[in-house]
This record gives C-alpha cells, structure tokens and sequence, in this order.
C-alpha cells in the first residue's frame, strides 16, 4: 500500500515539482497512511485495497463528510495494472458501501494531472461542483497551483 501510494504520487509530479511533491508524500505518509487504521477510524470510515494474487493492485478509502455524506479518498490503480476495470470495480464498491451506510451522496476531488479519474468520474455520473487552484499543500493536495476538481454524486 504504501509502496502505491508513493508510486503513483511520484509519476504525478510535474518535472518543476518533484521537491513539492516529495514534501506531500512526507506528509501524507506521517499523517494519514502510516496510521491508516486510527485515520479512517476516526473519521467514520475505512479503507480498503484490490489484490491480485499477492499484489496490491488499487486502494481507496473513505471518509465522513457531512451527516448523510462520505469522501473518496486515496484512489489509486497500480500503473502497470490500468486499464483492467479495477478503479470502476474500486468505484462501485465504494459507493454500495456508501448506500450500506445510508448515506446520500459520495463527494470526491482530484486534479488535473489526472485526466483518466476525471473521465472516469464524469463517465459514473458525477457532477462536478466546482474547480479551484490548489495554493496551500495539505494531506488532501499538494498545492502549488494544481487545479483541482469536486465532485459529488446522489446515491
């Protein structure tokens, strides 16, 4: 898992923001994926990965976002694995978990440096709420000017 998670972030990183990108992944680590049980736990929800005989091929997690709401967190597919139904299959889960827990919406975000998440979320039927410009790095984005997408979807 945690080999994914940095995996990925480090193929995302624009050439001008690998130093950024390596700070996220820091952070990330300590705040969020090195602690995933106690993470999740504390804020309602959980965290789950795809296997492939004995490779983790995808993760995601999910979070409390209002009373009736969870976020998609932390979806990523091993590159070497695309391509292969594994985030729908990852997506659709996430979202029955969501109904199990009557909750009404999944909200979600990614950047622009992923245009194959953003076509997979438009083509589930997500609508997008609104687009804003990163500035500020967070466990949740690196900052530095990325444009980010929020999605929502009504279960």
């Amino acid at each position: 898992m945690h080999g994914l998670f940095i995996r990925v972030n480090r193929l995302l990183a624009p050439a001008a923001m690998k130093e950024q990108f390596e700070a996220y992944i820091k952070g990330s680590l300590a705040e969020e994926i090195d602690r995933i049980d106690d993470y999740y736990r504390d804020r309602n929800g959980g965290f789950w990965v795809a296997i492939d005989g004995d490779d983790v091929v995808g993760m995601f997690g999910l979070e409390e976002s209002g009373p009736d709401a969870m976020e998609l967190r932390r979806m990523y597919v091993d590159p070497d694995q695309r391509r292969r139904g594994i985030a729908r299959t990852m997506l659709a889960f996430a979202e029955d978990q969501c109904r199990r827990r009557n909750c009404k919406s999944l909200d979600l975000s990614t950047s622009e440096l992923q245009p194959e998440a953003l076509a997979l979320y438009r083509r589930a039927g997500y609508q997008l709420l609104r687009e804003d410009v990163a500035t500020e790095a967070s466990n949740k984005t690196v900052g530095g000017g990325i444009k980010r997408f929020y999605f929502k979807k009504e279960l």
